[in-house]
């Protein structure tokens, strides 16, 4: 019987638990497939230290698996390390590079990557493609630059909306872009991240992921940074 794609999302998460360092704090982003994954990680919490979360959702979820949720300054300012960051992908290249931002959570998910020394994306097959841009890009703006910044977006060539009825974990508001022919994504990120009242965009370009999971009917792949092309 072919597995839904939930069934992919799950072996994806399960697979992830082969990344963990033992013994150590771990970074856990958001979204469905993070929520399976803190789902698989429950069942063996004992191999963490604890977790830094990207999301107030996901913090929630860890708290609820019985995985204490650390302040990342605290960690970091306590001189502790944080090994392996696992989050999902809307999209994701041959380069590993990416789009997320489809939970809101982007700038939190940024930062906690940037605080991690690896970044393990666990994704099902459907988010694999070649060149980023079907899936619309979300841009995190403060709330007074929401017009500026969609006047600018437009001009890239873009089509800018507001997330209707939705305010960050950070009280911003998110514009998604469509129509977006991201042929330089790195060269975008750099772009659009220096606009006034631009907090983050959801590329993850300049620093893609170092290790994918990729779950698809036909079992599990991974690939690294360095095997990988696009």
């Amino acid at each position: 019987m072919p597995m839904d794609q939930n069934a992919l999302k799950r072996a994806a998460a399960r697979a992830a638990l082969d990344e963990l360092v033992d013994g150590a704090i771990v970074g856990v982003g958001s979204g469905s497939t993070v929520d399976l994954f803190v789902d698989e990680l429950a069942g063996q919490r004992a191999r963490v230290a604890g977790a830094v979360s990207s999301s107030e959702r996901s913090s929630r979820r860890l708290r609820e698996a019985g995985i204490e949720v650390l302040d990342l300054n605290e960690v970091l300012a306590a001189g502790r390390s944080v090994p392996v960051y696992v989050d999902g992908a809307d999209e994701i290249d041959g380069a590993l590079r990416m789009i997320k931002g489809g939970g809101g959570a982007l700038t939190r998910e940024k930062i906690v990557a940037a605080a991690c020394e690896r970044f393990v994306c666990i994704v099902d097959a459907s988010k694999c493609v070649e060149r980023l841009g079907r899936f619309p890009l979300p841009v995190e703006v403060i709330p007074m630059a929401r017009e500026l910044v969609a006047a600018r977006l437009r001009a890239t060539g873009g089509r800018p909306t507001l997330r209707e009825g939705f305010v960050t974990d950070n009280g911003n508001l998110i514009l998604d872009v469509a129509g977006l022919d991201l042929v330089d994504p790195v060269a975008f990120e750099a772009e659009v991240d220096q606009w006034p009242g631009v907090v983050t965009v959801g590329l993850f370009a300049r620093s893609g992921a170092d290790v994918v999971i990729i779950a698809s009917p036909q079992g599990i792949e991974r690939r690294t940074a360095r095997s990988s092309t696009g």
